[in-house]
């Protein structure tokens, strides 16, 4: 199983988290949500083949963490993974919406200048913007758009660009998430569990609860489940091969 977006270092015990994914041999993207944790975070797995640590500095805490930057600048190079950044358009932080796209902006612009990184991207109420960057920094690498809730027409625009998606149980928990899904290309999507942010009945998402995301695919691609593992399989081998 895959789960290429969660937060090991947000868990309560993040060591018993990445034990439980090797034991069931996941394949793991860490992300971070400052560039500051990113040191610490990677050394967890650093033994691991099949778990990586993405350097982020995540949009909801960019008004904090932008000094952060020079750090960001000075990892970059050590990393093919950069997430969680992007932007977020939600009230709460809209009035935060100017450093938001500076640090969004500069995160892109770097990997750019690096020949292009494998980025999770956050894009909640702040699609077009999103999409708008992207296509600015055409250079900056591929884009898994995380969670994603714009538009069928952005999901449309989104793949003109290039761009993948990471799904997990929490979003096609919703009949929004699903016909979302239904929109995008099944060879464009990767599954993820976004714990411990992401809950389904109240309990926090762990990784291997993608799982769940496996049976709600099979639903609606009218594929039994190990095929669509197979697929999903595919997939990132793809991703990686781009990016190798």
């Amino acid at each position: 199983m895959i789960d290429f977006h969660c937060h090991f270092d947000l868990f309560p015990d993040p060591a018993a988290v990445r034990d439980e994914c090797e034991r069931r041999a996941m394949y793991v993207l860490s992300v971070t949500t400052t560039p500051s944790a990113w040191k610490n975070t990677a050394a967890l797995a650093a033994d691991s083949k099949r778990i990586r640590t993405g350097l982020g500095l995540h949009p909801q805490l960019a008004h904090e963490r932008a000094h952060e930057l020079e750090l960001f600048d000075r990892f970059v190079s050590e990393t093919r993974y950069v997430g969680e950044v992007g932007l977020d358009g939600t009230p709460e932080f809209r009035k935060h919406w100017q450093v938001q796209l500076v640090v969004f902006e500069h995160v892109l612009e770097k990997c750019q200048a690096r020949g292009g990184r494998v980025l999770s991207v956050h894009s909640r109420r702040a699609s077009t913007a999103v999409l708008d960057r992207l296509e600015r920094y055409g250079g900056a690498g591929t884009a898994i758009l995380h969670w994603f809730s714009g538009s069928l027409r952005d999901v449309d625009r989104a793949v003109e660009l290039g761009c993948w998606f990471s799904v997990g149980p929490a979003m096609l928990g919703s009949e929004n998430g699903k016909k979302l899904v239904q929109r995008m290309p099944s060879e464009r999507i990767l599954t993820e569990s976004d714990g411990p942010f992401a809950q389904l009945n109240g309990q926090a998402v762990m990784p291997w609860h993608v799982e769940r995301a496996i049976h709600e695919l099979s639903a609606i691609w009218l594929l039994p489940p190990a095929k669509v593992i197979k697929t999903i399989e595919d997939n990132l081998r793809s991703l990686l091969e781009r990016h190798a």
